[in-house]
């Protein structure tokens, strides 16, 4: 169970990383596609990071038990 949490942790912290400047770009690049798309894609990223900290916490709290 930990070696899956030690690899879905990097990969959500990445993931974290790419919608964030997906949604950096897309609000300074602006016009039509800017104004539909970057809150969509920031409301992406707080859940991208809210399952990323749950990852932790969770892998925090397993590694304590065990």
């Amino acid at each position: 169970m930990l070696k899956i949490i030690n690899f879905l942790i990097p990969i959500s912290l990445i993931a974290v990383t790419v919608v964030l400047f997906m949604g950096l770009f897309t609000l300074f690049k602006g016009g039509d596609f800017g104004r539909s798309n970057s809150n969509k894609l920031m409301r992406l990223r707080v859940l991208m990071q809210a399952i990323a900290v749950a990852l932790l916490v969770g892998a925090l709290w397993f590694q304590h038990r065990t």
